[in-house]
């Protein structure tokens, strides 16, 4: 009667596994049939940048899922920030782009993002960031001539 019951026992243990498992992989397949985004990267280092000068970048990405990726109004951190992103669904396999600019008028250290709302089932939202330091233009001097060691210019 123990064995009986013993063996019972292991087999509803069994079952119970079974199902988890199978409850995860379902689940797994369902994440993976909808869009996916994939970003190449998710941050970019200007550097030093000169100011007035393009401060674009474009965030390339991926739609590694099973059906369209739609991806809504990206909101930045501050108005000096300014994305742009594809209106129109991005198929299964296709690669887009967002674009940050970062307006370049204003010299020092900044440190911005843009966070991205899509339909994607990995990540809802991701944040893209950009980051440097703009630097004002090297001053432009004039070539002197040279005219030799304790010469004088000559006027004509």
């Amino acid at each position: 009667m123990r064995k009986i019951l013993f063996a019972l026992t292991i087999m509803l243990a069994v079952t119970v596994a079974s199902a988890q498992n199978s409850s995860k992989k379902a689940e797994m397949d369902e994440k993976m049939n909808g869009p996916v985004i994939t970003f190449k990267t998710t941050l970019h280092d200007y550097g030093e940048i000169y100011k007035g000068s393009d401060g674009s970048y474009n965030f390339v990405f991926t739609n590694t899922g099973k059906e369209p990726l739609i991806l809504s109004k990206p909101r930045s951190s501050c108005g000096c920030t300014v994305p742009s992103w594809p209106k129109e669904p991005i198929l299964p396999g296709e690669e887009n782009k967002i674009k940050v600019t970062y307006n370049t008028t204003k010299i020092g250290a900044f440190n911005k993002s843009v966070t991205i709302y899509s339909n994607a089932k990995n990540k809802k939202t991701i944040v893209l960031r950009i980051k440097g330091k703009v630097v004002a233009q090297p001053a432009e001097a004039m070539p002197e001539k040279e005219t030799g060691l304790g010469a004088a210019p000559i006027n004509k």
